[in-house]
């Protein structure tokens, strides 16, 4: 799912594009993609593009007259610019993958989603409640100060992963980012929110910032003006998350993996977990003395084999 340093990057592109142009319509290839039924799209028609938003994960075009089209691409949906042809509108996009196309006077905006799972959505609203309806209302790590940041951290006592990917208590940060997150952190997805010292929180909210802002700067630096078209979950560069079997850069332990339905968590045992391996209650129970407690007994062969998952029900 893109998160918040892709999404950065989709309205950074897309001010360059849209500010100033008229809206001309949108070409909608899936009937499921559109949420909302008022306005109705024919009011959007020919208002010039005056605001550009993120709303957690989810990107927001405003128009005159207080009008957006609110995206959320989900986990698949990507974005996609052709500039405006003299001969008309650019075909939509080909295949089982193309949603919609949004034109607009200075080109168009091309939505596609990969797979046979359909979760992107479209919502047309006017106003400023509608459009706070459509965000989850997770704190803004990046302007937050250490006090808004511990607040919204230990409001709930969650697993470090739950409390940074739930767009209710943080906003744009997903999977991938959270395992970087956690990460630079030195911190396990697992340690409960409300253990954490006050030290180790500074530490969070550090890494938090940091790991966005340089994820952010260097995919615009990829960028280099361009539309972005590689969005991916998955990074050169990124410390541990798709990396499980590979190693740490920091200590080259090797990353492991938690999977969760389709999710999957990556960590560092060495740097985060003190030389644990985590495992679910289930699955220790139903191992018990095989499974292996330490990076040393897992490389030892002790317990399950060091290609298995640990999956978490």
């Amino acid at each position: 799912m893109p998160e918040l340093p892709d999404i950065a990057l989709y309205i950074e592109a897309m001010e360059a594009r849209l500010t100033g142009a008229r809206f001309g319509g949108a070409r909608i290839k899936s009937p499921f993609l559109l949420r909302t039924v008022d306005p109705p799209l024919r009011d959007l028609e020919g208002r010039a593009v005056v605001d550009l938003r993120r709303l957690g994960k989810r990107i927001a075009i405003g128009l005159d007259g207080d009008f957006w089209i609110v995206i959320h691409l989900m986990i698949a949906g990507r974005l996609h610019w052709r500039d405006a042809l003299a001969e008309g509108k650019p075909p939509l996009p080909g295949g089982r993958n193309g949603l919609a196309a949004f034109d607009f006077s200075s080109g168009s905006l091309m939505l596609t989603e990969a797979g046979s799972k359909k979760r992107a959505g479209l919502w047309l609203c006017r106003g400023a409640a509608a459009l706070n309806d459509q965000d989850p209302g997770g704190l803004e790590v990046l302007t937050a100060d250490l006090a808004a940041f511990k607040a919204a951290l230990q409001g709930r006592n969650h697993t470090l992963k739950r409390a940074l990917t739930d767009p209710r208590i943080f906003s744009g940060i997903g999977n991938a980012y959270s395992d970087e997150i956690l990460h630079r952190a030195g911190l396990s997805p697992v340690a409960m929110s409300r253990d954490l010292t006050d030290e180790q929180v500074g530490r969070l909210h550090t890494a938090a910032r940091d790991a966005l802002t340089d994820w952010t700067r260097r995919l615009r630096d990829q960028a280099a003006g361009a539309f972005p078209e590689k969005v991916t979950a998955f990074r050169l560069g990124m410390a541990v998350h798709g990396r499980y079997g590979k190693p740490c850069p920091d200590c080259g332990t090797t990353v492991q993996r938690i999977r969760h339905s389709s999710n999957e968590t990556n960590y560092c045992p060495r740097c985060q977990t003190g030389g644990r391996l985590l495992a679910d209650r289930s699955l220790s129970r139903l191992l018990k003395k095989d499974w292996p407690k330490s990076i040393e007994a897992l490389e030892q062969g002790q317990g399950p084999s060091a290609g298995r998952a640990h999956k978490v029900r």
